[in-house]
This record gives C-alpha cells, sequence and structure tokens, in this order.
C-alpha cells in the first residue's frame, strides 16, 4: 500500500462536517500528510424547477464562492495553527460527488474523509446514481465520521471485517495505518446464507457439518495468515461469527465498544460496486461508530 501523502475533507461548515474535519486533520497530522479542505456550491439550476436567468445564477455562484472562500480560508488558518499541519483549501461549483470524487483524483488523495449529515452520510453523495461516478475515488479510501464526540482520540479498538475477497489483504495494512495504536480485531462472519441455499438444494446435515468444519478451518488459517503480530504488532485477534455480514458486523462492533469498522473493496466489481454492495452500504449506514472502506 502506497503511503497517504494527501487527505481530502468536504465540509459545508455543519457541525457534523467539523467532526469530520478534525478527524481528518488529526489523521493528516499523524501520517505527515497534506489536508484538502474543500466546499462545493450547489448550481441553482440543479434545483427543481430553476428559472432563474443565467446571469443571476452566474452572478449568485460567484457571490457564494467569495462567502465560502473566507470561511474556509479561516477555518484552514486555525488547523494550521492547531494541529500544525499543511493545508490547501479549494472550493467548486456543481454537484459534490463529482467535484469532491475529481479533486481527489486530482490532488492523488489516499484517503477522503466524510462526515456523517442528518440521516444520511456524505458517502451517500458519493455514490451518486450511478457507479460510473465513484470511478475518480476508486484508488482512495474513504472514512466515515459518525462518531459525534466533539474531540477525536485516536482509535482505540477497530473491528476489520474481511471477506477474503481479492483487495482483502489490503484491509490490516490500511486499518494499522489510520489506528496505528489500536486493537485490530480481525472478523470474518460466516455468512449462514449460504448453507441455507445448500440445505434447499438437497445437501444433508452430515454433508453440511462437513462443509462447515472445513470451511471454519480455512477461514481460520487465512485469518491468521493476514492478521499476524510480525506485520500488525501484539495487538491483534482474530474472530469468526455466524450471521448476516452487515448486522453481524454492527452489532459485534457494538458489543465490543469498537470506535472503528473497516470494510475492503471487491477488486473484481471496484470501489464503486463495492460501495453500493448491501453489506458495505448496510455497515455504512447502520453502524454507530465511523467507518473506513479501504481500497
Amino acid at each position: 500500500m502506497l503511503p497517504i501523502t494527501h487527505v481530502v475533507v468536504g465540509t459545508d461548515f455543519s457541525a457534523e462536517a467539523d467532526l469530520a474535519v478534525n478527524r481528518a486533520a488529526s489523521i493528516s497530522k499523524a501520517l505527515g500528510a497534506k489536508l484538502h479542505l474543500i466546499h462545493v456550491v450547489h448550481p441553482l439550476d440543479l434545483y427543481a424547477g430553476s428559472e432563474l436567468s443565467f446571469s443571476f445564477q452566474t452572478h449568485y455562484q460567484q457571490a457564494q464562492q467569495e462567502i465560502v472562500k473566507t470561511q474556509i480560508d479561516t477555518l484552514a488558518f486555525k488547523l494550521r495553527e492547531q494541529f500544525n499541519i499543511a493545508v490547501e483549501t479549494a472550493t467548486r461549483i456543481g454537484r459534490a460527488h463529482t467535484e469532491i470524487s475529481n479533486y481527489a483524483e486530482q490532488v492523488h488523495a489516499g484517503l477522503i474523509v466524510a462526515g456523517a449529515q442528518g440521516q444520511h452520510t456524505l458517502v451517500e453523495k458519493l455514490l451518486g446514481s450511478t457507479s460510473a461516478r465513484l470511478m475518480a475515488v476508486s484508488k482512495s479510501a474513504i472514512l466515515i465520521v459518525k462518531n459525534k464526540e466533539i474531540t477525536t482520540p485516536p482509535y482505540r479498538h477497530v473491528i476489520a471485517a474481511v471477506n477474503f475477497l481479492a483487495g482483502a489483504e489490503n484491509v490490516p495494512t490500511m486499518t494499522r495505518t489510520i489506528a496505528p495504536d489500536a486493537q485490530i480485531e480481525g472478523l470474518l462472519i460466516f455468512d449462514t446464507n449460504q448453507e441455507a441455499h445448500m440445505y434447499k438444494a438437497g445437501m444433508n446435515e452430515t454433508l453440511l457439518q462437513q462443509y462447515r468444519t472445513q470451511a471454519l478451518a480455512d477461514a481460520d488459517h487465512k485469518l491468521s495468515a493476514i492478521f499476524n503480530e510480525q506485520t500488525l504488532g501484539k495487538k491483534v485477534s482474530r474472530t469468526i461469527l455466524s450471521g448476516y455480514p452487515s448486522q453481524s458486523i454492527c452489532s459485534h462492533a457494538e458489543a465490543q465498544h469498537a470506535d472503528l469498522i473497516t470494510l475492503g473493496k471487491n477488486e473484481k466489481s471496484g470501489l464503486e460496486n463495492w460501495l453500493l454492495g448491501s453489506v458495505s452500504k448496510g455497515v455504512a449506514y447502520a453502524a454507530g461508530c465511523d467507518v473506513l472502506l479501504a481500497n
């Protein structure tokens, strides 16, 4: 995994965005990375029923950019003083998911930090209406900040969920990068839906038990290979559970008082489809802690 030298965080200057900005600044300081603050002005012509003249829309957008520039420059100054990091600012006009994605690609960002907004998160904007809109961030990890604490202490207990698809080996490394001092718990959810399908297909209980025993042994061997002390240090453990993946991941994270869940991507379909997948999307929406979607 390449070092993260640029971190992008979008802000609308809300309380939720401030939490994401502070987390992004903390991570940037720890990694020695440059922090990029970006605000996207929503153009009037994207609103339904807008019949304003082009000149008025242009004037409005320019005025908004000037106001935002003052706000974002002030925020950048505070972050430089507080965290002693390099901060760059940018304002764009357009759709948030497109502009943030394009900007992240432009600066070669290794991480995009997104803040929760009400009942939804900025990741929903990043998802957009089609998977093609995520192509620009296919090489970036995305951290969704859901923790509502004003302070941003280092992550202490991380659930790193893997499924052994291509790219799973990147999850532990990315997790340790973002949470260098945390206890990392490698988690595999043995999907009971697979057994249900086998049973419906006519497989008897004896064969199912043999399959289950072998599958669990293989899973433990694979977990041991990618979650090892030599690579991640002594603060690492492994857990295998049965159940529905997204629900089980969130429930286990809550039971363990985890402050971060890390998920990997499916190399076959790319980050855009992995984000749209039922497991990662379910975790992103349902988790009570921060969620990192690793590349």
